[in-house]
């Protein structure tokens, strides 16, 4: 199939494949003599399992070593089991975040007073104070929607794997 054929059998947008294939996540599909890329089912089956991953908000380092254990059916996976475990603790951690998120926006919401112009409006006041105190910079060492330092060990194992393959 080609890639338009993939993309609308695992509801994928195409760009995201082509980016999946030079991030190494998918194995590079045959080309034809006209250059047109074709997959088979296990493009399909292995892109199913990266957006899965995805789904659970993993990141790509941690779907690329678990891909490498897949891909690697001999080898102990010990460290899928560890992957996993600190995986689930971001997600804990996350959910205590959007807690207080929740927490944050109701107070707001309990500032409104329907009926004002919005020079007066208790939302708009409270963000704007809140704006002022708030620090907005991105921690130094912040990682796509994970707390500093979670997948640490993770990123090295990932980096590990790339540099072997190159090699």
């Amino acid at each position: 199939m080609k890639i338009g054929e993939l993309a609308k059998a695992t509801g994928t947008q195409t760009e995201t494949i082509r980016y999946y294939e030079r991030e190494r996540l998918l194995p590079a599909a045959i080309r034809t003599e006209s250059n047109y890329r074709i997959y088979d089912g296990s493009h399909i089956e292995r892109l199913a399992f990266i957006r899965h991953c995805r789904c659970l908000d993993m990141t790509l380092d941690e779907i690329r070593v678990l891909l490498h254990f897949k891909d690697a059916p001999g080898e102990n996976c010990g460290a899928v089991d560890a992957l996993l475990e600190e995986h689930i603790d971001h997600v804990v951690s996350r959910i205590r975040e959007l807690q207080a998120l929740e927490l944050e926006l109701r107070s707001l919401q309990q500032q409104c007073s329907p009926g004002h112009l919005a020079r007066d409006c208790g939302i708009l006041g409270g963000l704007a104070t809140a704006a002022r105190q708030h620090n907005h910079m991105p921690a130094a060492n912040s990682n796509e929607a994970h707390p500093p330092g979670v997948h640490r060990e993770i990123g090295a194992a990932a980096k590990q794997l790339r540099i072997n393959r190159k090699g």
